[in-house]
């Protein structure tokens, strides 16, 4: 028996669909043998795993921009791991990668997969953690959002919801690069204070402890000109109220709503985009897929140089993904939030 064949690999597979917020009850803990790649084939140690709100709309049996999660299959997720196997010549033992390993120990991926996986390989040297954050595709959403959506001009005001999360923290970075005025909407002072002295965004509002509205009022006296918006609901509501002139509202998600067991609230100000001649439009990442190296090698740069940072909130052990996963929905996360499957 080889080294790899002897090795087991724990996973966690999707039993049912939740309804409201996933419990422990809607995940399978499985074990099978590891086995040698194939021809073309590569198989990955995963090292650290994304946990992402769009995670919880995998689990619908709904039509979305991707496939449904399988009842039985293990759940999707990407990660950044190490090759420890392979028979592709684009692949060598012990390069660093980034792919769709989801939630588990090792990751087979068969010749005919490694493109659909979105396997690349990284540079260890960046940190590991920041390829599933601002090098990853939150920080892939955050600027293609921004930049090609947004459209954003120096000295325009931005506000973004969800501003301490990850695809946040990558919008108010560039957004101040590129000369704009950023205003953080956040849950609790701890973050607050982060985006403004850390991140140097000039003002965050606390959700969970202040008048959002008044604090909008306050502090985009001349309206929005960009709403990047990561939360939907009743936020939402507020800052369509206070629109500027053509502004531009990039829809990435809605995490207040992704655990209704009633219909999802859509926006009740939405005539505002009538009378402000302002347009409101989605952005999936995938999209951009083709681009993803202009904004890593910029964004990289900017890491370097000391003018962007990223925050990465890890979490150790594959056994706690279901009640690290709610972190996301009650806002306890700090940064991007990064399961640790294993050490190096």
């Amino acid at each position: 028996m080889s080294a790899i064949t002897s090795l087991s690999n724990h996973q966690i597979r999707l039993a049912s669909r939740p309804v409201g917020l996933p419990t422990r009850d809607n995940w399978n803990f499985t074990t099978e043998p590891v086995a040698e790649p194939g021809p073309g084939g590569v198989l990955v140690k995963t090292l650290y795993l994304s946990l992402d709100p769009a995670m919880r709309g995998w689990m619908n049996d709904a039509k979305s921009y991707i496939p449904p999660v399988e009842i039985g299959a293990v759940m999707r997720a990407g990660g950044v791991g190490k090759v420890i196997a392979s028979q592709n010549p684009a692949f060598a033992v012990g390069d660093y990668v980034n792919a769709a390993l989801d939630v588990q120990e090792y990751c087979l991926i068969a010749a005919d997969q490694v493109k659909r996986s979105g396997m690349f390989k990284i540079d260890p040297r960046q940190g590991l953690t920041s390829w599933l954050n601002v090098l990853g595709l939150p920080g892939m959403t955050g600027y293609f959002g921004l930049l090609e959506v947004g459209l954003p001009k120096a000295g325009e005001t931005v506000v973004v919801s969800g501003a301490a999360g990850a695809v946040g923290q990558t919008v108010g970075q560039i957004a101040k690069l590129k000369g704009c005025r950023v205003v953080g909407i956040a849950g609790g002072q701890a973050k607050c204070d982060w985006v403004v002295k850390e991140l140097g965004f000039d003002a965050c509002i606390d959700y969970k402890n202040s008048d959002v509205r008044a604090g909008l009022k306050e502090h985009c006296p001349k309206g929005i000109d960009i709403y990047f918006d990561n939360v939907g609901g009743e936020i939402l509501d507020m800052v369509l109220a206070r629109l500027a002139r053509g502004a531009r509202i990039i829809i990435c998600g809605a995490i207040s709503q992704y655990n209704n067991t009633t219909p999802v609230k859509g926006p009740a100000n939405y005539l505002s985009l009538l009378v402000n001649r302002a347009r409101m439009e989605g952005i999936v990442v995938f999209d951009y897929a083709d681009r993803y190296h202009v904004a890593v090698a910029e964004m990289a740069g900017y890491l370097k140089a000391g003018t962007m940072k990223s925050k990465e909130d890890i979490v150790v052990g594959l056994d706690t993904f279901p009640e690290t996963l709610l972190k996301l929905f009650n806002g306890e996360n700090f940064g991007k939030l990064v399961l640790q499957v294993a050490k190096e």
